[in-house]
C-alpha cells in the first residue's frame, strides 16, 4: 500500500492528520505502507520572508476574536492528540517553499528515506507549532535537518541553492489540478482520497476498501 500524503507544515490540521494516521496504523500493525510527503502551500502567494503572524491573521480572519475561537477549537482537538498547540508563540507566518524543500531533500536527496522526511516533518510541526520557531528561515531549518537526524551542514548548504523549489511548486500545482483544494488529503495507491483530519475510523475503511480492492483483482 502506497499513501501519498498532501500537506503543508503550517496547517495544525495537517499535524492533527498525521497523529490520527498513525494511530489508525498502530491498531492495524499488518498496514505497512509506503509513504510520501507531498507539497501543498496553504498560501502560494506569502512573501518570500513571510509575513509578521498578527498582520496576517487580521487579514486572514478579521479579528483576533475570531482567531482565538477557531485556535481554541484546534487546540482541545489536539490535546486529544497530544499536541500542545502553542500558538501564542508564532511571531511569523512563513512561506513555506523551503520547509518542503528540505522534506523532499529528506526523503530523496540526501540518501535519506520516507523514515527520514517523517522525521523531518515531525521537527517541522513541533518547531512551527509548539517552540513557535520561524520554519520560513533556512537557519532554522538547516537546524530542524538537523535534529532530525541529517547532516546540518549539507542541508544547509541544499538550502542555500534553489534546488527543488520548482519540483515544490509543481506538486502545488499538480495538487490544484487534481482538484485538491484544501489539507490534509490522504492518497492511497493513486485511486482513494481521504480528505481532512479524519477519525482513525475513517483510515481503517479506507484500508478495508484497498484490502478488498487487491483481493478482487488477485481473484479476478
Amino acid at each position: 500500500m502506497h499513501i501519498d500524503i498532501f500537506s503543508d507544515p503550517i496547517c495544525p490540521w495537517c499535524f492533527i492528520g498525521k497523529r490520527r494516521l498513525q494511530r489508525a496504523l498502530e491498531a492495524r500493525p499488518g498496514m505497512r505502507p509506503t509513504i510520501r510527503w507531498r507539497a501543498f502551500q496553504l498560501n502560494p502567494a506569502m512573501p518570500a520572508g513571510g509575513m509578521e503572524r498578527q498582520a496576517y491573521l487580521a487579514g486572514k480572519f478579521g479579528n483576533a476574536a475570531e482567531a482565538g475561537r477557531l485556535y481554541g477549537t484546534i487546540g482541545q482537538v489536539g490535546a486529544v492528540e497530544g499536541i500542545n498547540f502553542r500558538f501564542d508563540r508564532i511571531a511569523v507566518t512563513p512561506n513555506t517553499v523551503d520547509a518542503h524543500r528540505l522534506i523532499r531533500y529528506a526523503e530523496r536527496d540526501a540518501g535519506g528515506d520516507v523514515a527520514g522526511g517523517d522525521a523531518v516533518i515531525d521537527a517541522l510541526f513541533r518547531a512551527y507549532f509548539v517552540d513557535g520557531r520561524d520554519i520560513g528561515d533556512t537557519g532554522v531549518l538547516a537546524d530542524l535537518a538537523g535534529e532530525a537526524g541529517l547532516d546540518r551542514r549539507a542541508a544547509a548548504a541544499f538550502l542555500a541553492t534553489d534546488e527543488g523549489v520548482d519540483a515544490v511548486r509543481g506538486e502545488d500545482m499538480r495538487a490544484r489540478q487534481f482538484g485538491i483544494e484544501g489539507v490534509p488529503c490522504f492518497i492511497v495507491d493513486r485511486r482513494y482520497a481521504l480528505s481532512g483530519a479524519q477519525e482513525p475510523e475513517a483510515f481503517y475503511s479506507l484500508f478495508d476498501m484497498v484490502t478488498a480492492s487487491r483481493s478482487r483483482a488477485v481473484a479476478g
